[in-house]
């Protein structure tokens, strides 16, 4: 009996592992150009085709809606449009560079299912419209100045839990701007004695905990992932998520008219701060230093690329908070879209920005834009830039203007169908190139 049961239970536990597992829709959306890089000149035609397929053949009678235009501003919205054979044509262009969206939502068994696909036009020439301020450089220079007079005093805490055999883990603090306004991160550093190359992490828009970035330190790096609050990055989601609900709801909307009190103030410092941290407090070999992150992390990447030179390599990915004022003029803006309304001019007619009633935080915003810090960069400084086309919140428009500012080397790498979010086959083409160059 004993010995039944036993074959029973291992052949229960070899089943384990054969359970089904959900992965994927059974229904499809695809919009699809006619040109396999998505990219047309100004003036060309694009050809959309829309396929909506239920286990990869088409669906009859099938309603959708659908809108198509400049991204951010369609100019045609339809609803309920039915599609006899499962599908349809679109054609789009563009008189000026820009990209052109077609987003359709199709509806099948009481669910919706979204798909869209966002063509370039001469991207290469598209141009920011954001100005730098006369007094851009001396602002921030000052501010570091000022920031500096507060010492570091930072605080270490070995973290055993997250240490491997190869890498030490830490959660440290640093005082930013102030005394007892602190940054806190996750510090990784080789156990093997020696001097190594640093990498800096910066975060995406939120509140969170960090794990710090283990993998690239043990292949040979330093490596700290910082928070921007001045809260520890240790504790449980439920405090952060708690902050983000409560006293820190929309902080990047913070003292917009003000450029002294910006929320972005003491972010950026903290970035600044955090790269004098790894200079007096980390065995760092004064040659190579990196800095990289995604959406808020991009602009981030950006700003701290711009401001300080021991930055030697720099990969933002779908930067956010690039080109605020493109919404004034009707074109596409960074998010958090400080200005964008849907429509781009008042009742008269005229334009937004002429209206003056903005004309306050329009002006502080210039000293808080991608653009203008990617306009810092130099030729000594590499990036590699990366960003997808149907991307929804840190739209093409400014992804590709950023890279167009930069006068250094720099390499782009689009992934086309990625709306706010990473491809498998992206992050590992990111992680590669840090690594290299990381590498020297």
């Amino acid at each position: 009996m004993m010995k039944k049961t036993l074959v029973l239970l291992l052949a229960l536990m070899a089943m384990l592992p054969l359970r089904a597992q959900i992965r994927g829709n059974n229904i499809v959306v695809t919009v699809t150009p006619d040109h396999k890089d998505w990219t047309y000149r100004v003036g060309e035609k694009c050809k959309f085709v829309v396929n909506v397929l239920r286990s990869s053949t088409l669906v009859d009678n099938v309603q959708v809606d659908f809108e198509a235009g400049p991204e951010m501003y369609p100019e045609v919205k339809k609803t309920g449009v039915v599609l006899k054979d499962g599908t349809m044509t679109w054609t789009g262009t563009m008189k000026t560079p820009g990209f052109y969206r077609l987003k359709v939502v199709a509806h099948v068994g009481g669910k919706d299912y979204q798909q869209a696909c966002t063509a370039a036009f001469s991207p290469e020439k598209l141009q920011p419209s954001t100005v730098m301020p006369k007094d851009f450089s001396s602002f921030w220079k000052n501010a570091i100045d000022e920031a500096r007079k507060t010492d570091l005093n930072p605080t270490k805490r070995l973290l055993p839990e997250r240490c491997t055999k190869d890498v030490n883990v830490y959660e440290v603090s640093f005082q930013n701007i102030q005394s007892n306004y602190r940054t806190y991160g996750i510090l990784c550093v080789p156990v093997k004695e020696g001097k190594y190359p640093a990498l800096l992490r910066v975060p995406g828009a939120g509140v969170r905990p960090y794990g710090g970035d283990v993998y690239t330190a043990s292949q040979g790096a330093i490596t700290l992932e910082i928070g921007i609050h001045g809260i520890p990055v240790t504790m449980e989601q439920k405090v952060y998520d708690d902050v983000f609900n409560g006293a820190l709801m929309g902080y990047w909307e913070f003292n917009m008219d003000d450029r002294d009190k910006h929320y972005y103030k003491r972010v950026v410092l903290g970035c600044i701060r955090a790269l004098d941290y790894i200079e007096e407090y980390t065995p760092w070999n004064g040659r190579e230093m990196g800095v990289t992150g995604s959406s808020q992390g991009g602009f981030l990447t950006l700003a701290t690329a711009g401001l300080d030179k021991r930055i030697t390599f720099y990969a933002p990915v779908h930067a956010a908070l690039c080109d605020h004022t493109n919404s004034l003029k009707g074109v596409a803006c960074g998010w958090p879209h400080y200005f964008y309304s849907g429509d781009s001019r008042d009742e008269s007619g005229k334009m937004k920005d002429e209206r003056g009633e903005m004309k306050n935080k329009i002006e502080v915003s210039r000293y808080y834009d991608g653009i203008n810090f990617a306009r810092l960069i130099t030729d000594k400084q590499n990036g590699w830039f990366s960003f997808g086309y149907n991307d929804d919140v840190v739209p093409p428009t400014t992804a590709w203007e950023t890279y167009n500012i930069v006068t250094g080397p720099k390499t782009i790498s689009p992934y086309q169908q990625t709306w706010h979010f990473w491809y498998q086959e992206q992050w590992d083409e990111w992680e590669e190139w840090l690594l290299e160059e990381l590498k020297g």
